[in-house]
Parts: structure tokens; C-alpha cells; sequence
């Protein structure tokens, strides 16, 4: 089969509302390439540290690629994507120089470029995130292992956003707790939240690629059992209590249901939200607040923001 390889020269800010409408398109697959990936300091407890090749790497800026079946419908598909693209100004998001180029690759070599740049991460003092080709053995008998096939959405486990996620599920989340994970993706703050001990958890997502995807890596790592993965737009119809919502989306779609989260969070429960830009920190930390929770933590990496806010009592 054919593959078009879509990539955009933008900035770092941009990522990941990029990917997502790259994901929202249909895209099999994100590649991101960020120079700082070069130069970060990485602590050896939270990852491991690899040999990168700079030819890789933008001289500046950061390239987002992805893949797209060539058909009848590519040309309409790409213009899409440089709509929605060049319409993230209006959220006053910085876009860069928003490059768009496409090539046509082969599907053999797409699948060599998801393992050049996906390995064995640890990214919490119990969770190490490993790509179902590669060989692991734990280091620590109390390691949490999720095993990812990241091919078919957005999300391998290992961004900063989805990374502080599930280092404050792994601090939230009580045995026998319920969980809603919005906006579900590949699956892995779900799978996260069920091997932390949560009785119950529903991932729930708009995009049926995502909503596939989730239902394998759930089945993969054997947690189907707990899991329940749906397709639904954010918290409609939803009206179950819960101890916990996580949700690693864009902070735009955050301040749109902070009200019913907190309709369904349980007092003395947890709000996490992740996916968001600094610009963006103060008014969902706000509007958290207004919602009735307690801001109980902010968390940043690099240049995102996690907020864990405390339903009051």
C-alpha cells in the first residue's frame, strides 16, 4: 500500500494541536522532530538516554510528520489539514513557518520510521512505556510495564503532556477507585489508571481511529476486563459518579466542560487536566476553579502544563 508522508515545519508550541488535527484526518501515525530533543537533560529515573542524529533534527523549529493513504481523496484531505493548520492563529497560537510538504513513501518504510523513533521509556517512578517490538525486562519488581502499538493514533505514552497524566494518576488513583479517561487516544492513561487499582474505567474518545486503536493496546495489556472504551463527544450523556476525570486534550476543549466534570467528580475526587500551553495555564486554572475544585497541584514539563484540581467537599 501507498503511504503520503504530510510534514509541517512549525513551532514547538504547535505540536500538539497539529497532531491532533493531523489525528482528527485520519493520520496512521505521528512522528514529531524537535532539536531540543538533542540538548534536554534527562534524569536517568524518568527515561533513557539515547544516541540521536541531528541530520534528523531541524536546524530550528520542530517538524510534525504523518502518514495518509494515497487515494481519491489525499488532495482534499492535505488542504484540510493546512485549513485547520493556519486556523490555530486565531487561538493565538504560534504556527512558525508552517512549511507543508508531501512525498510519497512506501508502507514498509513508514513502519521503519514509527521504531527509529519509539523505544522503552520510563516515565515515573513505576510506569516504563514499551513499543510491542521491542524486548524489556523490568528493572524493579514493582514496575508497571504498558505495552503500546502507537500505528493506528496519536499518542505513544511518552509526550510530556501524557507523561505528567499519569504521574498524577499514579499518586491519585486508589485501589478500587472509577475512572473516566475523555479524549482516550491510544488508551495508555487508561491502562495506567486500571493497573493502578481502579475498579472501573471508561475511556472514552470522538475518533473511531482512536477508539480502535484504544480497544487493542486495552486487549494488549490485558486490562479489558476494567476497561470500557466508547466513542462519545467529551462527557455527553455521561452523568455516573467518579473518583476520577483525566483528560489530556487541548486546553480550548478543557474550558468548554470543566462544569461537567464537575457535575460527575465525586467530592474529594480528582480533575486532571493535561494539554496545555503555558499562554493557556491561568485560564483553565480559573476556570477549574469556578467549576468548584481546589487547584491541588500544577505541573509543568518543558513547555506544558498539567493542573490537578480537588473536588471541594
Amino acid at each position: 500500500m501507498k503511504w503520503s508522508e504530510i510534514s509541517i515545519h512549525t513551532t514547538n508550541e504547535a505540536v500538539e494541536p497539529i497532531s491532533n488535527i493531523l489525528h482528527e484526518a485520519g493520520a496512521s501515525g505521528v512522528v514529531i522532530e524537535d532539536p531540543f530533543e538533542l540538548i534536554k537533560e534527562r534524569k536517568d529515573q524518568f527515561g533513557e538516554i539515547y544516541q540521536l542524529n541531528p541530520q534528523d533534527y531541524p536546524e530550528e523549529g520542530v517538524i510534525v510528520k504523518a502518514y495518509l493513504p494515497v487515494n481519491s481523496f489525499l488532495g482534499e484531505t492535505v488542504d484540510e489539514i493546512k485549513e485547520a493548520i493556519s486556523s490555530l492563529v486565531l487561538y493565538n497560537i504560534d504556527i512558525g513557518k508552517n512549511n507543508v510538504s508531501i512525498s510519497e513513501v512506501n508502507e514498509e518504510d513508514w513502519a521503519t520510521a514509527w521504531k527509529k523513533y519509539y523505544h522503552p521509556v520510563k516515565i515515573s517512578e513505576r510506569f516504563t512505556i514499551v513499543p510491542t517490538w521491542e524486548e524489556y525486562t523490568p528493572v524493579n519488581t514493582d514496575e508497571l510495564i504498558i505495552e503500546l502499538d502507537p500505528g493506528m493514533a496519536f499518542g505513544t505514552g511518552t509526550h510530556p503532556t501524557t507523561v505528567m497524566c499519569i504521574q498524577a494518576l499514579e499518586r491519585m488513583v486508589k485501589k478500587g477507585d472509577s475512572v473516566i479517561d475523555v479524549g482516550t487516544g491510544s488508551g495508555v492513561l487508561s491502562i495506567a489508571a486500571a493497573m493502578l487499582g481502579a475498579e472501573k474505567v471508561r475511556a472514552l474518545d470522538l475518533d473511531e481511529v482512536a477508539v480502535t486503536s484504544a480497544r487493542l493496546n486495552i486487549e494488549l495489556n490485558k486490562v479489558h476486563d476494567i476497561v470500557d472504551v466508547s466513542r462519545n463527544n467529551l462527557l455527553d450523556g455521561v452523568n455516573e459518579a467518579v473518583d476520577v476525570v483525566v483528560a489530556n486534550i487541548l486546553a480550548e476543549v478543557i474550558l468548554r466542560f470543566t462544569n461537567e466534570v464537575a457535575s460527575i467528580v465525586k467530592p474529594g475526587g480528582y480533575f486532571i487536566a493535561s494539554g496545555i500551553i503555558q499562554q493557556k495555564k491561568l485560564d483553565v486554572k480559573e476556570a477549574i476553579a469556578a467549576a468548584g475544585f481546589e487547584i491541588e497541584e500544577t505541573i509543568q514539563m518543558e513547555d506544558w502544563v498539567a493542573i490537578i484540581g480537588k473536588r471541594k467537599q
